[in-house]
């Protein structure tokens, strides 16, 4: 993944959580503020999202998918 969606810290951007999510980060902004997705804000007032439990929740999703084919 390009550097310019993942911060040093292991948080992730808008748009990196869509392309490991298969959304757009549209979405993910609208999943975060139901409630759906982990995020931190930073100063400036953008989220930022746990690479950790992303990629723990993408397993689980893919998982799912996958056991209903």
């Amino acid at each position: 993944m390009p550097r310019r969606y993942r911060t040093a810290d292991g948080w992730l951007t808008s748009a990196a959580v869509g392309r490991l999510l298969g959304v757009s980060p549209k979405t993910v902004n609208r999943y975060a503020r139901e409630g759906l997705l982990p995020f931190t804000k930073t100063l400036g007032g953008h989220r930022r999202y746990p690479e950790a439990r992303i990629r723990e929740l993408q397993a689980e999703l893919t998982v799912q998918v996958g056991g209903e084919s």
